[in-house]
């Protein structure tokens, strides 16, 4: 087993979350509201660390105890001083410092990216001079537990050792259910919780014994405990409220005071049903928060939180606490703007028939955002669309948001890899505006189109039964559609998260070349045209070789939805001869994309590539559309080399330094306040946060 994947990064460029200058000039009543509601998403970040690991919490308050203050846990200590103190050399502290802000921005010791645990690069011996050389009883005391997990990089079957996140009967890990859960068992247990009308997003699944299970549900308030059992009685669950107490009652009380500085009633009713759904942990008001966030149409101040995406959860059921809080970059949503006016006929460009598209498109609000604060793991993406409940995107819509400021986030001198020499200018000098177009794309046209055939209730469908639409894979008409409690998450399970990804990522690989498309973000001269094009693909390529690095060839696993997506689009257009790797006598690896190919050869394969997944998905086959995904993003034998190569060469990835808020005193007006773009400068914005 090679350890490289597991060592925890060194030198990870940092960059700043830039935003202060959006921050300011908000007004007051807005700073506020933005205030507020950034406590309540950093109050749930513990949750999602404990679902993580059931070991991520301890270690996480570990190096937080480690750096506080001793008398102010909300301050850092002088680390200067503390550096002294502990003797180490200026290297071994250096890697200490690396692990130490890897954590605390991973919120756990696993990549956000891939999964995968890390170990520090600093000797056992100079973790624990740091440890007691800190004073802190909590941190000696959790040290001694954790210290043979901390540096473990043992095979799965020993005892407490666990390199990846997943099912625990599989030997990985996850905080979603405890040690003896299998995936069997988690796919009995969701039965009973579709047939009670339960939902799975919020909570945690335990066994406690040979057919008794545990569900805790993610509340403030508790209520009497619900037992359900399976038709066979071969399962008896406990349904029990108050998972995550103290976090649920902190977003809570947080949200209550964001609601006295709403700009508007639907913006005040949104935020109170946000109260109610952590308070009571009903899953419904968290819905309607989400019916009522769509009618909040271009606030100034944009968020939405809750227990969102389930990319993290082995069964795909399960989500992860997530929350942003942005202002509204008013030029930039202008171009958006135009996009989201073009849209219904944009959609009309894609490659299936009407009978697959929605029958109205619901006009999205699309806005370009400058993100105040994000609590997730590992830092946020470039944009976003949501809701991910299909009943209220087929019914009323949804919102496609771009987070600007983490699209543009760059460090100096950072090199690219896998992009030959060649290609490297027009690349450097297209990839910002290519991706904006990517992420509007994506977002807007690619998680926003197609249609679900549902049978709404019995002998109610929302297509034509007796004349229903003709399969474009078979040539036959449709024989499959969703049934009544059926979704597109309970027929996909654990692969509907990628699955969708790359049908939006071929989406906007399908209509990054349409002209009229890239005429609303200027891009309108021949040769910026094709420029435009050829580093959308480049891009493409590249990523897709370098998700290698998230695949585990042992267990044929993919660690992370998207990477996943990219690699089945790579190898779609390497055999549409569209693109070549070449593999360079020092252990190298470059993508070359055809520019002369992409519209004959490329654009075609991935348009087929869409027909297939957007079929699959509308008519809910899921039998033939799940065996199809797993044979496009299969890796054969002869690519570990490659990927054996890019774990060599990978880069470490960014780390955002995230400012925080806070209300003065005096003026009682939230503040905001930036850092230092050092390791020191990361850990005290992470000590300052009201957690």
């Amino acid at each position: 087993m090679s350890t490289a994947l597991f060592l925890c990064d060194k030198n990870a460029p940092l960059a700043r979350l830039e935003v202060k200058e959006h921050f300011d000039s908000l007004s007051d009543k807005e700073k506020n509201y933005a205030h507020f509601i950034g406590r309540a998403a950093w109050a749930g970040a513990r949750v999602y660390s404990a679902t993580t690991s059931l070991v991520a919490p301890l270690l996480f308050q570990l190096i937080l105890d480690i750096f506080s203050d001793k008398n102010d846990s909300k301050k850092i200590r002088d680390v200067a001083a503390f550096k002294e103190n502990v003797g180490l050399s200026e290297d071994s502290w250096r890697l200490f410092l690396e692990y130490s802000v890897q954590v605390l921005y991973n919120l756990s010791n696993f990549k956000s990216f891939g999964d995968t645990k890390f170990v520090p690069n600093v000797s056992e011996v100079d973790f624990k001079k740091v440890v007691l050389a800190s004073g802190s009883d909590s941190a000696i005391a959790a040290y001694e537990k954790l210290k043979n997990h901390i540096f473990a990089l043992e095979p799965a079957d020993s005892v407490g050792v666990f390199l990846r996140i997943g099912f625990p009967a599989d030997g990985h890990t996850t905080g979603y259910y405890n040690e003896n859960v299998s995936k069997r068992e988690v796919e009995t247990v969701q039965s009973i919780l579709g047939a009670n009308n339960i939902s799975a997003l919020n909570t945690r699944l335990f066994k406690t014994c040979s057919n008794k299970y545990t569900l805790k549900i993610a509340s403030a308030n508790s209520k009497p405990s619900s037992v359900f059992e399976s038709p066979d009685g071969s399962i008896v669950l406990t349904v029990e409220y108050a998972d995550f107490q103290a976090q649920m009652v902190k977003a809570e009380i947080a949200m209550g005071f964001a609601a006295e500085f709403a700009a508007n009633e639907v913006q005040r009713n949104m935020i109170l049903k946000y109260v109610e759904n952590f308070a009571s942990g009903d899953m419904e008001a968290h819905k309607e928060s989400q019916r009522l966030w769509i009618r909040d149409i271009a606030p100034v101040v944009e968020s939405n939180i809750g227990f969102v995406e389930t990319y993290r959860d082995p069964a795909g059921v399960r989500a992860q606490w997530e929350w942003f809080v942005a202002v509204v970059n008013k030029e930039q949503t202008a171009k958006f703007e135009k996009l989201v006016n073009g849209a219904k006929e944009f959609i009309k460009r894609l490659p299936w028939g009407k009978a697959f598209e929605k029958d109205i498109f619901n006009r999205p609000d699309f806005t370009s955002l400058e993100v105040l604060t994000f609590a997730t793991s590992g830092g946020p993406p470039g944009g976003i669309n949501i809701p991910n409940y299909d009943d209220i995107r087929m019914s009323l819509g949804f919102k496609n948001v771009s987070l600007a400021n983490i699209a543009n986030a760059k460090t100096p001198g950072v090199k690219v890899t896998f992009v030959s020499a060649e290609d490297l200018p027009t690349f450097e000098k297209w990839r910002s505006a290519a991706f904006e177009v990517q992420v509007g794309l994506h977002e807007l046209l690619g998680h926003g189109s197609g249609k679900l055939l549902i049978e709404e209730s019995e002998g109610k469908f929302n297509f034509d039964i007796k004349n229903p639409p003709i399969n474009s894979i078979t040539g036959e008409p449709v024989k499959t559609w969703y049934k009544p409690g059926q979704t597109w998450g309970s027929q996909f399970g654990a692969i509907a998260s990628t699955y969708e990804e790359c049908r939006a990522e071929c989406v906007s690989m399908a209509l990054c070349v349409d002209r009229e498309i890239l005429s609303i973000f200027h891009i309108t001269s021949d040769e910026d045209v094709s420029d435009s094009i050829f580093t959308n693909y480049i891009i493409m390529a590249r990523v897709g070789l370098a998700s290698l690095e998230v695949y585990e060839p042992k267990n044929a696993r993919w660690g992370q939805a998207h990477m996943q997506a990219r690699y089945g689009i790579l190898r779609t257009l390497i055999n549409a001869g569209l693109v070549h790797i070449e593999e360079t006598d020092d252990e190298n690896l470059f993508v070359h994309v055809d520019r002369a190919k992409i519209l004959t050869h490329g654009v075609p394969a991935v348009k087929e590539l869409l027909v297939k997944l957007q079929t699959y998905k509308a008519t809910a086959d899921s039998e033939n559309g799940i065996a199809f995904y797993k044979a496009l993003t299969s890796v054969p034998e002869q690519w570990i080399k490659y990927r054996d190569i890019v774990i060599k060469r990978k880069l470490p990835r960014m780390v955002l330094v995230q400012g925080n808020t806070f209300l003065d005193e005096i003026s009682q007006v939230a503040t905001f306040k930036e850092y230092p773009l050092t390791l020191e400068g990361f850990i005290e914005s992470v000590i300052e946060r009201d957690f």
